[in-house]
């Protein structure tokens, strides 16, 4: 599923309340940095040749401020303007700045409304994104492994562009003001095994967690079409058990 339009919604998302969706990334194709075997966005590979057309800081700005006047005069409730879309949205070249006027149009015209960017992480690296994401409300950086041979298999990140260890290094340098999102799957790929959830894989992405101390942890399964057919989706159930291990020391955790 692709998202075509730059800014969509409000929709109801369940972790999120009503959320005015912004996509900073191509309306006709999927543009990441990971692959992952459950992004709903499908494979990169599905659409690689189609030419790349990422929107303009200009275009976001002005599709932004008209939506917003539209749902301020119609008394919309919004709780959030959501950074996510078709792929990795902190990879545009001028998203700090795009930050920086999202502040100013969400203080002028829906204070009341959160600003939030779904992330990978991968790009904490760079010290523009580091900062625009200490700006903003809700900073969700994902962690879907504690351990480097998951981590690949899980994103089919290219372990030659994208190191484990300094993802890691910088989530635990980014510290308190995380929200760290998670999903748990078990399934496989390419003949692979897929599996988060087991005592060795859950301890070892628990000591990062520890480390990086979060304000919260965000826990979730499967809850659309994935590319990858053959995965599990956990019950709230399962959820709840590994939840309950976060919780335990001390770090509020929710579960989707």
């Amino acid at each position: 599923m692709l998202f075509e339009d730059i800014i969509f919604g409000p929709i109801k998302s369940r972790r999120l309340g009503n959320s005015l969706g912004v996509n900073l990334l191509p309306t006709h194709k999927k543009l990441c940095n990971f692959n992952c075997v459950y992004c709903e966005c499908g494979w990169n590979e599905d659409t690689k040749n189609i030419k790349d057309s990422i929107h303009s800081k200009e275009d976001i700005k002005k599709a932004l401020e008209i939506k917003l006047i539209e749902i301020k005069e119609k008394n919309i409730p919004l709780d959030s303007i959501t950074f996510s879309g078709n792929g990795e949205p902190t990879i545009h070249p001028d998203f700090s700045e795009i930050i920086d006027f999202v502040v100013d149009l969400r203080n002028q015209y829906a204070k009341a409304a959160k600003i939030s960017v779904l992330t990978n992480a991968t790009t904490l690296n760079k010290e523009d994104v580091f900062s625009a994401l200490h700006k903003i409300d809700n900073p969700i950086l994902k962690l879907d492994s504690g351990t480097e041979e998951m981590f690949y298999a899980i994103s089919k990140a290219n372990p030659n562009q994208i190191s484990f260890e300094t993802v890691k290094e910088k989530l635990i340098e980014f510290g308190k003001d995380a929200i760290v999102q998670t999903l748990l799957i078990r399934g496989e790929n390419e003949g692979k095994k897929l599996d988060n959830t087991t005592e060795e894989e859950f301890e070892k992405w628990l000591e990062i967690v520890i480390k990086i101390n979060p304000r919260q942890v965000m826990l979730y399964a499967i809850d659309r079409l994935t590319p990858e057919s053959k995965l599990e989706k956990l019950t709230k159930q399962e959820l709840e058990f590994f939840a309950n291990k976060i919780r335990e020391i001390g770090i509020e955790t929710k579960t989707y």
